[in-house]
């Protein structure tokens, strides 16, 4: 994920305290979800546990107080994603973390998909620290470091009974990932040798599980041409092509000249990408502006566009792909606007209008 300084900024005001453990969670009726097997409508929301223990809470429209996944389910989502981070120093989005988080979802019905960052904190194409744990070990060794630490991961889940659709292997590795090791620039052969290593160990664990290779900028064909190529042709395998698509982003970098025609491209590349490689695509993060640069609810007018371009996004991948795109998943919808500015959440907990368009 890009931009973190600018979240972090808001993470501070949350505070950092131990992550709970499963025990503590609170049983959730298992009640029938949208669409188990087809069209995916999702949200990471892996801050959510670090949220609540500083307070956070959640209300529907009517300001009826939710727990939150119930909410996401509520508002059309059916699927969640979590981000997993190797040894982080506070806790947060570790494997006791993301194992609570999931058993939460597993108890609503949700769909699940696993982000390995095979970091300590944030992996995104302006960072891929490798973890502190694993500095100074050898190109042999970090591949068994990353088999270990995913299936690691991997069976705390099998063992509650929990099996993840879809399993990220590195988040937003656009120049690869556990730097300078394998940067695609510099080490493109020791890149796709890492990546197989993390693919081999997912199917190790859950044969059926289907391993996502995440590139940002979902609008640039040529960044998925020379990434994809380099995993291909040293023999790293993938199931699926996962996208980051953010308009705002895009438009704001001078990357595109509008968020319309980041949205052309981006439909356009999915057409090429999956005909390419012969393989579904997803849009694993997304998000819509809903704070100014303040940090306070953006106005209606603003609030509106990001409902029409997600309705947009929405609407596309699923009928305009030819059927390759599986899913849209919006990167950590509830959020405040003093938090994130591409949230889609008010201050105080509640959807905006821009959640309106997963329904």
């Amino acid at each position: 994920m890009k931009y973190m300084n600018i979240l972090i900024a808001g993470l501070l005001l949350l505070g950092a305290a131990a992550c709970s453990n499963d025990d503590k969670t609170p049983e959730f009726p298992q009640e029938p979800i949208y669409d188990m097997t087809g069209f995916a409508k999702g949200a990471d929301i892996s801050w959510l546990t670090q949220m609540e223990a500083s307070g956070a809470k959640f209300y529907d429209a009517s300001g009826r107080q939710t727990e939150c996944m119930t909410l996401m389910r509520d508002l059309g989502m059916n699927s969640i994603r979590l981000r997993v981070w190797v040894n982080p120093s506070d806790g947060w989005c570790n494997k006791s973390d993301v194992v609570a988080k999931a058993w939460r979802a597993h108890q609503l019905g949700m769909r699940l998909m696993i982000d390995f960052h095979y970091s300590d904190v944030w992996a995104d194409p302006g960072k891929q620290n490798i973890p502190d744990a694993w500095v100074g070990l050898s190109l042999n060794e970090t591949k068994v470091a990353i088999a270990d630490h995913t299936k690691d991961v991997l069976n705390a889940l099998k063992d509650k009974g929990i099996t993840p659709e879809w399993v990220q292997v590195g988040n937003e590795t656009s120049n690869g990932f556990l730097w300078d090791m394998g940067q695609a620039d510099r080490n493109p052969k020791q890149y796709a040798e890492l990546f197989a290593a993390g693919y081999e160990a997912v199917k190790a664990v859950f044969p059926q599980s289907i391993v996502i290779v995440h590139l940002d900028n979902g609008f640039d064909n040529e960044l998925y041409n020379w990434n994809l190529d380099i995993l291909k042709n040293n023999g790293a395998k993938w199931d699926m092509i996962g996208m980051s698509l953010y308009p705002y982003w895009a438009l704001n970098s001078g990357k595109e000249t509008s968020a319309e025609k980041t949205i052309t491209d981006c439909i356009a590349n999915i057409k090429k990408v999956s005909e390419k490689y012969d393989c579904d695509v997803m849009i694993v993060e997304t998000g819509m502006e809903c704070a100014d640069d303040n940090g306070k609810l953006a106005g209606d007018a603003v609030l509106a566009e990001g409902k029409a371009l997600l309705s947009r996004i929405l609407e596309e991948c699923r009928d305009n792909t030819d059927g390759r795109c599986k899913g849209v998943f919006y990167w950590e919808p509830e959020c405040k606007p003093s938090q994130y500015r591409l949230g889609a959440f008010t201050e105080d907990g509640s959807p905006t209008v821009i959640m309106d368009a997963f329904k």
